[in-house]
């Protein structure tokens, strides 16, 4: 029988070897940044005693809503129709199915990018019949400059550490030999900002009629960026 060979196919250990010893850092950046949209959601509902009259009433106020959103102009980056539901409620006494009353509903979904808008429309839209507003929800974009600059400070942290770490040896850094993101095979998931406050000013054009604008403050947003990293470093003179 022959001796097992080494296969030549398998990786280097990860700790490298006397001659590439190996250095493996963690690189984290936190930062606090002002959001980039606020979400709202709004609620418009309706009943009558025949669905005829429920619907046409909950046709009118949804009209109305989709209107004042979309007189904000670009102030609103995205406006999006969601639930829709028309039921009706039957009596709770007598025989058969008998329907006292029919209730109907619209969910409506609102971005803004501008802040100064979003008081003045909130308070509005809260003053209508019928109508629920929910938010806002402060958030950033996918492609926003600040998740850039957090990875960018994760990479340079890491970097740091592995030099103090070579320095203490009396040695510097040679080569990256690695650099991913924590958690990248299962991301985590996204949850969302909860409601904040934010100040926002009279937008113009407003009615005089309309009740005073919500004071809301936005609400500042954590973006978290972390890192592994491993380096070869010149061996040192121990």
């Amino acid at each position: 029988m022959t001796a097992p060979t080494a296969d030549a196919s398998q990786p280097a250990v990860p700790y490298g070897t006397p001659e590439a010893p190996r250095i493996a850092v963690r690189g984290e950046a936190r930062l606090e940044v002002d959001p980039e949209i606020a979400r709202i959601g709004i609620t418009v509902a309706a009943r009558g005693r025949d669905r005829r009259s429920a619907l046409d009433d909950l046709t009118r106020r949804n009209v109305g809503i989709l209107d004042l959103v979309k007189s904000y102009g670009d102030a609103v980056e995205r406006l999006e129709t969601g639930a829709f539901s028309i039921t009706p409620e039957l009596t709770k006494h007598g025989r058969g199915e008998r329907v006292r009353t029919y209730h109907g509903s619209v969910r409506v979904t609102a971005e803004l990018t501008d802040f100064t808008a979003l008081g003045e429309l909130t308070t509005r839209l809260a003053d209508l019949e019928l109508t629920r507003v929910d938010g806002p929800w402060w958030a950033l974009r996918p492609d926003s400059p600040a998740h850039r600059e957090a990875r960018k400070k994760a990479v340079h942290e890491a970097v740091q550490r592995a030099r103090e770490y070579a320095e203490a040896l009396g040695t510097s850094l040679s080569a990256l030999v690695e650099l991913a993101d924590i958690g990248a095979e299962s991301a985590p998931p996204a949850y969302p900002q909860s409601p904040g406050r934010m100040r926002s000013a009279a937008f113009a054009g407003a009615a005089e009629d309309t009740p005073a604008p919500l004071d809301l403050e936005p609400q500042r947003q954590r973006v978290h960026a972390q890192i592994n990293a491993r380096f070869t470093m010149v061996p040192p003179q121990l």
